[in-house]
């Protein structure tokens, strides 16, 4: 009787921990797999656009990020181009100039992070352009579709808070890992936004590839400053009623590390803060939902779902429980997961690269759990901002 009791407290207790989770999932995979929405009738006309490219020590890619959007297809209005030299100690700023971008360079050993290079860089646009209808942010790694600006003023035009683009990999065939990851953002940056487009909800913030209008920085001023201060962020701009919206028709493409030492850091930055996202905000969440306001249940679900490895981890460990409601919950899930992920490749455009990758899946979830007590340090602590090792610095795997 002794082992039941234990068996059914585990086996609850792993149920509990990935409920949110697998009610997120299912309520964004079945929305995703519709059509995706299109901006309303325009209801202002735009005047300007900028578009700022935070940089840290990104000498060896930011001129071509420059280029890609130098490149763009014209709204029809002016689009500002920004670089933000955020304390380097390399050739950032004149590559960034040499490219045509107008370059700000910050130096503040105190104050470090993107969300402080992205706060110098919204005050400086909008004081220097007083006709600024928004903001769009780009990592300097990045490359953008020919449509980025055009797509974003159609979504402004129509009255949109912010706007969010598609997010994937450059460099998808690098190695397994990279497939991997980006086989993990079809999920998180294509399914996910688009099922909560469809839902009429706030899509979210993917930290690359978004826009932050005139009106909405004005109600809820850029202030945050976690490694996660898109998540952050959000979470700021939908206590406060505002909406992104999900430009499902163009795409920004980055590079995700290669080697084991990118990998690890870049996982563990994020997903540790996310964790202190998780501390910090759910109780507040929480009691705005029971206090009246429903709007905010998907945003607290979304807040509590865990990273899909780490979910798939914890519903594995709630089937092995000897305990059979547990045990058919578990199962049941990881269907629901498979399916989630089929959906994202089908809506992501996954090719023979993310297909191949499916077989190391297991070796994935290994590589997860071996970089958890780096992500449970990063989130105990603030995390400053560090440059991810891209392809030429680290060893494929």
């Amino acid at each position: 009787m002794h082992d039941v009791m234990i068996a059914a407290l585990l086996g609850l207790g792993g149920a509990a921990a990935t409920l949110p989770g697998t009610l997120e999932l299912s309520m964004l995979t079945a929305a995703g797999a519709l059509p995706a929405r299109e901006p309303g009738p325009p209801v202002k006309t735009l005047q300007r656009l900028a578009v700022v490219v935070p940089a840290h020590d990104e000498e060896a890619g930011v001129a071509d990020c420059v280029k890609s959007l130098a490149s763009c297809d014209s709204p029809g209005f002016p689009v500002e181009i920004l670089v933000v030299a955020d304390n380097c100690s390399d050739g950032t700023a004149a590559r960034a100039r040499e490219a045509g971008a107008t370059v700000l360079e910050r130096h503040d050993t105190e104050r470090r992070g993107k969300g402080y290079a992205l706060e110098l860089a919204f005050d400086t646009l909008f004081e220097r352009f007083p006709d600024l209808d928004g903001v769009l942010v780009v990592d300097a790694d990045t490359e953008v579709e020919a449509n980025f600006f055009t797509a974003a003023a159609r979504w402004f035009a129509a009255g949109a808070d912010g706007v969010q683009a598609r997010y994937l990999a450059k460099n998808p065939e690098a190695s397994t890992r990279t497939a991997m990851m980006n086989l993990a953002f079809m999920a998180f940056c294509v399914l996910r936004p688009r099922g909560r487009s469809r839902l009429g909800l706030s899509v979210g913030i993917s930290g690359n590839g978004f826009g932050l209008s005139r009106d909405a920085l004005e109600r809820v001023p850029y202030s945050s400053r976690s490694v996660v201060e898109d998540l952050e962020h959000h979470l700021h701009m939908v206590r406060a009623g505002l909406k992104m919206e999900f430009m499902d028709e163009t795409c920004v493409r980055a590079d995700f590390p290669v080697g084991d030492q990118g990998s690890d850091t870049q996982r563990a930055r994020w997903e540790g803060g996310r964790m202190r996202m998780i501390r910090e905000h759910a109780p507040a969440l929480l009691r705005e939902v029971v206090g009246g306001r429903p709007e905010l249940v998907e945003p607290l679900l979304e807040l509590l779902l865990l990273p899909l490895g780490s979910h798939v981890a914890l519903l594995g460990a709630t089937m092995a429980v000897p305990f059979a409601p547990t045990q058919l919950y578990a199962a049941a899930s990881l269907g629901m997961v498979g399916a989630h992920v089929a959906t994202a490749m089908k809506v992501g455009g996954a090719g023979r690269t993310e297909l191949g990758a499916l077989a190391r899946v297991p070796a994935y979830l290994l590589w997860k759990a071996k970089v958890l007590p780096k992500v449970l340090q990063a989130a105990s602590r603030e995390q400053e901002w560090v440059r991810t090792a891209r392809d030429a610095e680290a060893p494929a795997r």
